[in-house]
């Protein structure tokens, strides 16, 4: 064996060493990701979903209670929001027309009358113009970034609820359920309630990240308009202010969601989904996740200095 075959049989076995050095330390950390978050988890008095991917390495996800489902709550806004896009795309809508802004909607049970409480919805401000047109573009926009559930009623009820959930099986989410509008009390005492996992919430998210939840103009519109969501106790609670995050909250009694996509100034990004329910302290709760949002943020900084 001649003197050059020897120096490459030696760097084969160099640079061999090398990547199961790499591979053994990439493992090593996502498994510290995973210790770190499990023991926040333990410390959460309710049950919580986490689903990670990295849109910068699509080898690096974390899945933790992912396929567990969830009462939606309004995080189901953001799949009525791809469907309005998608049925625009198609010449069955168009944003800027208008509608009539009415305050009366039927149940899925018998279709009985029912109305939206201003005292429990979060925008407030729409309830004024009941009886005019609007634009369709002006309820698609606070039903995501105040998460107005009568803009909501009157979007879903527009574009139609089955629609909503056949869309999301076409984006690879294949638990998502998306029944109804929100305050369907005879629905709700049914257990008829929409429904997600964390897993499709990654899907659904990733699928506007990637442009695939419609054409890339359309999902760059979404991910403008999740940008200036105006609830941001979890997710992006912890996160530096160059951090722009676009999500989508939803939160019931006991029942407290965040879902969306990370951009770090570098140009990286991540979509992150955190879900959880009977929790017994939600203010409580609602910090820890927010604390899981931050070790996640941490783990992704720290993986790119490396």
């Amino acid at each position: 064996m001649n003197l050059k075959t020897t120096m490459r049989i030696t760097l084969t076995f160099f640079l061999a060493f090398c990547f199961l050095i790499s591979c053994k330390e990439k493992v090593s950390k996502k498994e510290g990701l995973k210790t770190t978050i499990q023991a926040q988890l333990d410390s959460i008095q309710g049950d919580v979903a986490v689903a990670f991917y990295n849109l910068s390495d699509p080898s690096d996800s974390l899945l933790i209670n992912a396929s567990e489902e969830f009462h939606a709550a309004s995080t189901m806004k953001v799949p009525v929001m791809i469907e309005l896009f998608k049925q625009q795309h198609a010449g069955k809508i168009d944003l800027s027309d208008s509608i009539l802004l009415k305050n009366e909607f039927r149940s899925i049970v018998d279709s009985s009358l029912y109305s939206m409480d201003i005292g429990v919805d979060s925008d407030d401000v729409i309830y004024s113009k009941i009886g005019t047109t609007v634009a369709l573009t002006d309820l698609m926009y606070p039903m995501i970034t105040v998460s107005s559930n009568l803009a909501t009623n009157v979007l879903i009820e527009l574009v139609g609820a089955k629609n909503v959930t056949a869309t999301m099986r076409d984006l690879g989410a294949d638990k998502i359920e998306v029944l109804r509008g929100v305050e369907d009390t005879k629905a709700y005492e049914l257990g008829l309630s929409n429904s997600t996992t964390a897993n499709d919430l990654m899907q659904i998210m990733k699928a506007i990240a990637q442009h695939t939840a419609g054409t890339k103009e359309d999902c760059e519109k979404m991910i403008a308009i999740m940008k200036d969501q105006q609830f941001n106790e979890i997710i992006p609670f912890y996160l530096p202010k160059e951090v722009s995050v676009a999500h989508k909250t939803g939160s019931i009694t006991g029942v407290h969601h965040d879902a969306g996509i990370v951009y770090l100034p570098d140009g990286r990004s991540y979509v992150l989904v955190l879900l959880s329910k009977n929790l017994q302290d939600f203010d409580t709760g609602t910090e820890q996740l927010a604390g899981i949002s931050k070790t996640v943020f941490e783990y992704v900084v720290n993986k790119g200095n490396n």
